[in-house]
């Protein structure tokens, strides 16, 4: 599958993909920035998996080329605005907080309350793909931090691949990594982590929709929207986006 860019130039996904399998993450990473420049960007929620490529992207993008931003919906945990603060320190990357239209208040006051209490799928929509939708215009490529073993949607993913729900090149530079390589990367290079990691929380959404894990559960993303049958915010369904 051939795709064309918002800036034009054209990229063969199927010979992409051929060319960086087997490749390390820093070689995917590399490629990323070799092939798309100041056309690529990233999103990150500040997970371990984010913070192993931020820590990359220090060392493959030193003219700092890659716009990196989270997406601030307001429910954030203070812990994870915290360590923004020290991945800038550490690395030199100013993460650019997006956010939507309104503020929480606003949000909750004209919806009649909170609305992750009663529609889930609509908060995350509303505070997290509208906004990404506008950061990401004018790009041609972002990079992801999923693994393929988090999930079956996940697991559908390839290395290089079309998001059509954003229209761009999506690039999973640590898709075939572990929670175990993800770790073991994360303390060899001291690289700065959400301390809630340390108290049970595996993965780290908002703040209403994240418990820490049950002893017993097996799954590192139980405790996201837990009791519900939703597992994804929207970002990474492969059913709408990337094939």
């Amino acid at each position: 599958m051939t795709v064309e860019t918002a800036s034009g130039p054209r990229i063969d996904l199927e010979e992409a993909n051929r060319r960086l399998d087997g490749a390390s993450a820093w070689d995917i990473l590399r490629w990323s920035v070799e092939t798309f420049g100041p056309r690529l960007t990233m999103a990150t929620a500040f997970g371990p998996e984010g913070c192993a490529i931020l820590h990359m992207l220090s060392h493959v993008d030193p003219d700092r080329q890659v716009r990196v931003f989270n997406l601030d919906t307001g429910y954030q945990f203070p812990e994870t605005l915290a360590l923004r603060d020290r991945i800038a320190e550490r690395y030199g990357i100013e993460v650019e907080l997006v956010r939507a239209d309104t503020t929480v208040e606003q949000f909750e006051e004209s919806n009649g309350g909170p609305v992750y209490a009663t529609d889930p799928d609509r908060c995350c929509f509303e505070r997290k793909i509208v906004p990404l939708r506008r950061a990401v215009v004018g790009y041609d490529a972002w990079i992801s931090s999923i693994r393929a073993d988090q999930s079956e949607h996940r697991a559908r993913a390839s290395l290089v691949g079309w998001d059509r729900k954003f229209d761009l090149v999506k690039v999973n530079p640590l898709l075939r990594w572990s929670r175990r390589d993800v770790w073991a990367f994360v303390v060899a290079n001291k690289v700065p982590y959400n301390p809630l990691h340390d108290q049970g929380y595996p993965s780290i959404g908002c703040w209403p929709c994240t418990r820490p894990v049950a002893e017993g559960e097996t799954d590192e993303r139980a405790g996201r929207w837990a009791g519900q049958a939703k597992t994804e915010c929207g970002l990474h369904s492969l059913d709408s986006s990337q094939l």
